[in-house]
């Protein structure tokens, strides 16, 4: 399995047990509420900050993928050009 989904696995868990554990707490309904509210908000902001990585990631591989790229097409035309003037002599 890759990293990031084990990652986004666990996540999902700890915020199910945390959700759970939350409900089943012998408090007021206000603070319960309260608390999920809370967690909830502590989960997407970790959520959205490994989202925000794996994006930069995928972002620094395709520029670096586009880049070698852009290189070998600029290698192919030069030697296509020094083979056009050997063959002309």
């Amino acid at each position: 399995m890759k990293p990031d989904k084990i990652i986004l696995g666990v996540l999902g868990g700890v915020a199910v047990g945390a959700l759970l554990g939350v409900l089943f707490a012998p408090e007021k309904g206000d603070k319960t509420r309260r608390k999920i509210m809370n967690k909830s908000n502590d989960y997407a902001d970790e959520l959205k900050d490994k989202l925000d990585t794996l994006l930069g990631s995928i972002t620094q591989k395709y520029e670096k993928i586009w880049s070698e790229g852009e290189n070998l097409i600029g290698q192919g035309e030069a030697k296509l050009t020094e083979a056009r003037k050997d063959f002309k002599i």
